[in-house]
């Protein structure tokens, strides 16, 4: 026999506070999912307050302690995507799902710019394709193997280039531009 489960109380000024301080210790967070995790909670359990919640305040106020950091947020998500292998436009659109404003993409947007090739051949690596595959890939499987890194975020041309690739060839002379190399 199941016990019925007990109604959750409302939330109040303070519980909210205790839940935002226990949500950006435990995560690295962005003002805009600090906010959205609030109006869940605040939705799911109800408000009890005098005054009408303001989740987004809250979590502006955290910001303004230094508990969040959309810009660090910013540049970490980033470059652990990219190396991760995924191209400047899944990383953009990740970002602004995150809740990243558009002044904090534009300053993270160099770095994401200059990792476009690394990024993209670490993609390559990690799937097996062009120039680190086992043997040469038939047409139908040069087009799902695009298809991917075209998912993936990277640019048609650069996708290309590398789909279309032999085993083994040398990477340095075929993609990376001249002022690129060492």
């Amino acid at each position: 026999m199941t016990r019925p489960k007990r109604p959750l109380t409302p939330l109040n000024p303070a519980d909210l506070e205790r839940f935002a301080l226990r949500y950006v210790e435990r995560y690295a967070t962005t003002r805009g999912r600090l906010a959205d995790y609030l109006k869940r909670k605040i939705r799911e359990r109800g408000w009890s307050g005098e005054a009408a919640p303001d989740p987004a305040a809250l979590a502006q106020r955290m910001a303004d302690l230094g508990y969040i950091n959309d810009l660090l947020f910013a540049e970490s998500k980033a470059g652990a995507m990219g190396r991760r292998g995924l191209g400047a436009r899944r990383i953009g659109q990740a970002l602004r799902h995150a809740g990243i404003e558009d002044s904090d993409l534009d300053a993270v947007a160099p770095a994401m710019e200059a990792d476009t090739i690394s990024s993209a051949l670490a993609f390559a690596r990690r799937r097996r394709i062009g120039p680190f595959a086992r043997e040469v890939a038939e047409r139908p499987v040069q087009e799902k193997q695009l298809a991917a890194m075209l998912r993936a975020g990277h640019a048609l041309d650069l996708a290309r280039k590398i789909v279309r690739m032999a085993p083994g060839e040398d990477v340095e002379a075929s993609i990376v531009p001249e002022r690129d190399r060492f």
